[in-house]
């Protein structure tokens, strides 16, 4: 992918406006976000565009809201749980040139923040039904709030969403620096990575990752797979097992304990095993439940009750694949949260902010992000 249009490339944005989308993604409890990943990668590529001279005016989403028609949007139909707002407050802190506090206002036809002197953020973009629709009349109004076109959110370029496709039949589009650093770290992996390669694949969403366990296959030594999807792994395994089951690599799928919420400690094991022998490990989905902070402790009768360990398979193996010489590069929202909190994120080689964009961009996918974005 070293044929995309890249920020670098341009010379001067002075008296432009820049409309870049961000994956603004993230998860907020209470009006406080959690893990701010995502929009810390965004910082380098906004003060970039800064730099150039350019104003900015952010595209997100956050979530999958119920979605309505841009023509009856009325502010009071918003479900206050998918508003940007605290994103807002975030860049209002880490951005440069700040203003005394953050301002709701009109970016052209829609609502939004102005949360720095140069910089706009427009509330979810996933508000209005035409997004997921890439309907070309909402791109054509979305291009009016710029003068070029930038993606950062390598997270949702495996979307032919309005803001990550429509949008550049319009206007001067561009990779972002993170974009550009996630083809180019995950190029590697794809086409020049250290062997053994092993990929370790969990987490819940099957319907985005099942169906790439076995194109796995055509790039990795061993592919491992644990979490919710282990168990339908094996029904794929049964269906197609002459496809699955080739010569170039093998599949280890995990048991899982009685109550189905992490791998046992025989398979964690076994992966210990295979892991220990890698050169490259591409980490994405926590192999068992990933609880949250409350959910650890339960109440029985006013008595704090401790529940089941889920978390267990993962943090052994967390701590392992940080103690090996392998290049490491993990991926997906719930493994980078989990890390954080373990303090052991820095401890990858590379971060990806993508989760099922990463898995498909390895897969081989031609992701519409990205050739939307082709010179």
């Amino acid at each position: 992918m070293s044929n995309l249009r890249t920020i670098d490339s341009i010379s001067s944005l002075s008296g432009k406006t820049v409309l870049l989308r961000v994956d603004t993604d993230v998860d907020i409890k209470n009006g406080k976000i959690l893990d701010d990943t995502r929009l810390v990668s965004a910082i380098p590529t906004i003060e970039f565009l800064l730099k150039k001279g350019a104003d900015v005016n952010i595209v997100g989403h956050l979530g999958r809201p119920e979605s309505v028609s841009s023509i009856q949007y009325p502010v009071s139909s918003i479900d206050k749980k998918f508003s940007l707002e605290p994103v807002a407050e975030w860049l209002h802190q880490h951005i440069k040139n700040k203003i005394a506090n953050i301002k709701n206002i009109k970016v052209g036809e829609f609502d939004g923040w102005a949360v720095t002197e140069r910089v706009n953020l427009l509330e979810n973009i996933r508000f209005f039904k035409e997004e997921e629709e890439n309907d070309s009349k909402f791109a054509r109004e979305l291009s009016l709030l710029g003068d070029v076109y930038v993606n950062d959110a390598f997270a949702v370029s495996h979307r032919a969403h309005a803001s990550i496709v429509g949008i550049t039949k319009y206007l001067p589009s561009y990779a972002g620096l993170h974009l550009e650093k996630e083809v180019e770290e995950l190029s590697k992996v794809l086409n020049a990575a250290k062997r053994p390669l092993v990929i370790l694949i969990g987490g819940a969403k099957i319907e985005t990752k099942l169906p790439l366990v076995s194109k796995m296959h055509a790039i990795a030594e061993y592919v491992l797979v644990g979490g919710e999807i282990a168990e339908q792994t094996r029904v794929l395994i049964r269906v197609q097992h002459e496809k699955i089951q080739g010569n170039k690599s093998m599949l280890l799928v995990a048991d899982l304990v009685e109550s189905g919420l992490d791998i046992t400690p025989k398979s964690v094991e076994n992966f210990k095993q295979v892991l220990g022998s890698a050169a490259t490990i591409v980490w994405n989905g926590p192999v068992g439940m990933i609880r949250k902070t409350e959910d650890r402790e339960q109440k029985t009768d006013g008595r704090k009750q401790k529940t089941e360990d889920t978390e267990k398979g993962t943090r052994e193996l967390a701590h392992f694949i940080i103690s090996t010489k392998a290049y490491k590069v993990v991926g997906g929202g719930d493994t980078l949260s989990y890390l954080r909190r373990l303090n052991l994120l820095a401890k990858f080689d590379f971060v990806s902010t993508g989760g099922g964009a990463m898995l498909e961009f390895l897969s081989g996918h031609k992701l519409p992000g990205l050739v939307a974005l082709e010179k």
